[in-house]
């Protein structure tokens, strides 16, 4: 079970998608239903872009694209089923009969049957090929949908109105006057502060992680030597951390996340876990939802899987 390449440079044919679903009802081109939401669906071409992709912005959606002619597709489809159904909503699961919706396989970029592909916020994160005991499918699951589940919107429930848009959390000001004073550790100290009372705080975590940042580079100047450094010695997590920094500032978020997750694929022990904090850091500076968080989310976990 793996994250392919191929997969992260887009296999998916989303323009076709999105020029069907153009041509479909208004209903339709507003999102997914909010009730009576399935755990199990076919899927087809008529609504691979509202309950597939679109669906997966809110909970991960395993996606099986198998035929009735393989026992392995079959034990994997009543397999899913069973799982999708006793998750309490954790995830959807879409299986394609590539049979009878050819133009469906084609989309996802498939090289053999059956094929079982992972998908949160519109791109795939995870795949394998072949049969699997249930007991592994589980496992898998619980890996992905821990690693992406917490960071999209979840499935709606119809009977709670959405809350209203919160005013600025005035606890957050004496930070922001740290953070333009050059205080960072001030201003670190405040969004702690925070969090040791409100832990699920997203806000003073986000701002607290970026200013971990801040306070970082404030002592390296990010440049070109600093990731040519870290080229050269690439078992130094030292190295491997002010290379991720300087990534992060130069706009390219998703080098740095690639080059965590090799190093903790080539680490053990208190180094492991110190990049696996550093990584976790780095992804509560962006929001939840941005696509390349969610890629490096699932990399991390079949790396750590």
């Amino acid at each position: 079970m793996t994250t392919p390449h191929r997969f992260v440079s887009g296999a998916i044919d989303l323009g076709e998608v999105k020029a069907r679903a153009e041509a479909r009802q208004k209903a339709h081109e507003q999102g997914p239903a909010t009730g009576g939401i399935a755990t199990a669906i076919d899927v087809t071409m008529d609504n691979l872009e509202n309950e597939v992709l679109r669906r997966s912005t809110q909970v991960p959606v395993v996606v099986l694209i198998g035929t009735p002619r393989s026992p392995d597709s079959e034990q994997l489809k009543a397999d899913f089923t069973a799982l999708a159904a006793n998750s309490g909503r954790k995830f959807i699961f879409g299986y394609v009969n590539a049979d009878t919706d050819a133009d469906v396989a084609q989309v996802f970029g498939i090289q053999g049957l059956p094929t079982v592909i992972a998908i949160a916020a519109g791109r795939p994160l995870a795949d394998f090929q072949g049969g699997q005991p249930a007991e592994a499918l589980a496992e898998w699951v619980s890996s992905i949908t821990q690693a992406v589940g917490p960071q999209l919107e979840g499935l709606p429930d119809t009977d709670v109105d959405a809350p209203a848009e919160e005013p600025e959390d005035p606890r957050f000001e004496a930070a922001t006057d740290a953070l333009n004073r050059g205080a960072f550790e001030e201003a670190i100290a405040v969004y702690d502060a925070i969090l040791a009372e409100e832990p699920k705080n997203a806000d003073a975590k986000q701002a607290r992680d970026t200013a971990k940042l801040l306070a970082r580079l404030s002592t390296v100047a990010p440049g070109e030597e600093v990731i040519a450094a870290a080229d050269a010695d690439p078992t130094s997590v030292e190295k491997a951390f002010a290379a991720a920094d300087t990534a992060v500032v130069n706009g390219a978020p998703e080098k740095a996340f690639d080059r965590l997750i090799a190093l903790l694929m080539a680490t053990a022990g208190d180094e492991k876990a110190a990049v696996k904090d550093r990584l976790l850091e780095l992804f509560g500076m962006f929001e939840a939802t941005d696509p390349r968080v969610l890629t490096a989310r699932g990399q991390m976990a079949s790396a750590l899987f």
